[in-house]
């Protein structure tokens, strides 16, 4: 008697081609459960022609098929466009990788994000790790895509601490007018925010075998985790590299390993130090603000406030690793 394998998931990614989305597409791509269908690109780390040619070069240095990449926002809806000089000059590492022979789709972001969950056979996850632009257009002009997305897992937020600001998140204070519409599109959210996203840490014994590899994806990933050393123990482990927006898709992938809480949340919008902050609500009870003007209604948002950082490292380092006989286009 045989046991039928589960089908894999159809995600599609959303991203502004840094370092850690980078690690993220090398584990999309060789994931067995993941059936990547398109990459959506935005601007962010870098801006976004710099981040279509990265997603181009990560998927061919992977050997993935041929997955439609599509240029879209090239700025925020009002915010001016603020890359993320951590990532290097090229937005991936400097690594001084060859320039891809693939070619992006010949239609905008928008239109494939909505062409490719409309086609799918099945409800699909969306996975946006940059800004939020893309996918705000996209609800606001195509809504009736929610009626085939199963749900939105997103690399964004912070409960507790920032990193564009002592508050604000960068993807969502790159543009936060557009996080507030992902937050209301009326599809389940996850936010894996900051709170988790600094927990993933690569042991440098691993960074650097990963380096050593003969595979070109293999290799990839661990030239990208030398560049972005992690905070967490790199006094102890200076050669440990941060996973960063790969647990979101680690999430997708194994939803087990990450502990959420069912909580109101929304984005401050107003000028200030506050701009692009995810106020997120653990109160057990009203307060008094509350109580003298009454209760707004908020989006219930499952927050990830805990995850199990041993096994997703595990399921990144065993996944990355496989060796994949497909040939680079």
């Amino acid at each position: 008697m045989t046991t039928e394998q589960p089908q894999p998931i159809p995600v599609i990614i959303d991203c502004d081609t840094g370092v850690d989305d980078a690690l993220a597409l090398l584990l999309a791509v060789r994931h067995p459960g993941l059936d990547l269908r398109a990459v959506s690109c935005v601007a962010g780390n870098t801006d976004v022609d710099g981040v279509v040619r990265n997603t181009l070069i990560v998927l061919e240095q992977a050997g993935a098929p041929e997955i439609p990449v599509a240029r879209g926002a090239e700025r925020p809806l009002i915010e001016v466009p603020r890359s993320a000089p951590v990532h290097g000059r090229d937005g991936l590492g400097d690594l001084a990788l060859p320039a891809p022979r693939r070619t992006p789709a010949g239609v905008d972001a928008v239109t494939l994000l909505r062409r490719e969950i409309l086609a799918s056979p099945r409800p699909v996850t969306l996975i946006p790790m940059a800004p939020l632009t893309n996918i705000a257009l996209l609800l606001r002009t195509y809504p009736e895509v929610t009626r085939n997305i199963e749900r939105i897992v997103f690399m964004g937020g912070a409960v507790e601490t920032g990193n564009a600001t002592p508050v604000a998140e960068f993807n969502v204070w790159h543009d936060p007018e557009a996080t507030a519409i992902l937050l209301t599109a009326g599809v389940p959210v996850t936010m894996y925010g900051l709170d988790v996203y600094r927990q993933l840490v690569v042991p440098g014994t691993d960074v650097r075998r990963l380096r050593a590899s003969t595979d070109p994806g293999t290799r990839l990933a661990g030239d990208l985790l030398a560049h972005r050393p992690s905070s967490p123990g790199i006094e102890t482990d200076p050669d440990a590299g941060g996973l960063g927006d790969a647990g979101a898709v680690c999430a997708v992938a194994d939803p087990e390993g990450l502990t959420t809480h069912r909580l109101p949340v929304e984005v401050s919008l107003a000028p200030g130090p506050a701009r692009g902050q995810t106020v997120v609500d653990r109160r057990h009870r009203p307060g008094e603000s509350e109580l003298h003007h009454g209760t707004r209604e908020q989006p219930l948002v499952d927050v990830a406030l805990d995850v199990d950082a041993e096994r997703y490292v595990k399921l990144y380092l065993s996944t990355v690793e496989e060796a994949r006989t497909r040939p680079v286009p």
